[in-house]
């Protein structure tokens, strides 16, 4: 099975400059880039149980795996 072509509904943030300053200092300490999203996520909710379900499954599989909210 191949990859899907295109990837979530994720929209890079619109920083001013203090939050700009605060994440390169962040990128600094950290050693590696980080990117800021929107705070609106296509992620579902999940509840504890669910979330150790799927981190189950993707150790059996090997996989990563992601849920979406429901449209």
């Amino acid at each position: 099975m191949s990859a899907p072509s295109t990837g979530p509904d994720l929209r890079p943030a619109a920083l001013d400059d203090t939050a700009l300053d605060e994440l390169h200092r962040l990128e600094q300490r950290l050693g590696t880039p980080v990117v800021a999203y929107e705070s609106t996520s296509p992620y579902a909710e999940l509840s504890d149980e669910q979330l150790a379900e799927i981190q189950r499954t993707e150790s059996a599989l090997g996989v990563r795996l992601l849920a979406y909210r429901q449209a």
